[in-house]
C-alpha cells in the first residue's frame, strides 16, 4: 500500500477503520523530515498490511495541535485505535523496521488489560488515588 497523505477527515477514518495505522508528521520546510520521507517510503512498501500515512503540520496544524506536535519529523503509531508509540526523531531504516515489526507482535488484548488497569487504579479526576484521606 502506498503511503497516504491525511487531512482531519481521512485522519479520523484511517485511524477508526485500520487497526494499524503509522503516521509520520512532517512539514516541507523540515530538512530532517525530507531526508527520513525516504526510509518511510521503503520500510512502507514492506508491510503492506499497515497503513502508513502522513500529516503535514503546515496544513493540518488542528491535528498537530491535538497531538500535541512540538517536534518533527515525529512518528505514531497507532493499533486499535490505541497509541503504543509517539515519539520525534526520524529513524534510521533499520531501527524503524525493528519499530514497526515490535508495534506488530505486541499483544494489544495485554495491553488493554493493562490500560484498563490504569483506569481503574485513577481517581474520579483521572489523577491516582493520592493515599489520603
Amino acid at each position: 500500500m502506498a503511503v497516504v497523505e491525511l487531512d482531519k477527515v481521512g485522519f479520523e477514518a484511517a485511524i477508526r477503520d485500520n487497526d494499524f495505522v503509522i503516521v509520520d508528521f512532517w512539514a516541507p520546510w523540515c530538512g530532517p523530515c525530507r531526508s527520513f520521507a525516504p526510509v518511510y517510503d521503503k520500510v512502507s512498501a514492506d508491510f503492506g498490511d499497515i497503513v502508513f500515512a502522513k500529516v503535514n503540520t503546515e496544513d493540518e496544524q488542528e491535528i498537530a495541535a491535538h497531538f500535541q506536535i512540538r517536534s518533527i519529523p515525529t512518528l505514531m503509531i497507532f493499533r486499535e485505535q490505541i497509541v503504543i508509540y509517539a515519539q520525534a526523531g526520524a529513524l534510521p531504516e533499520g531501527r524503524f523496521r525493528d519499530l514497526v515489526s515490535k508495534a506488530q507482535e505486541l499483544d494489544m488484548a495485554e495491553e488493554k488489560r493493562k490500560i484498563a488497569a490504569r483506569q481503574a487504579s485513577a481517581g474520579p479526576d483521572g489523577a491516582p488515588p493520592s493515599g489520603h484521606g
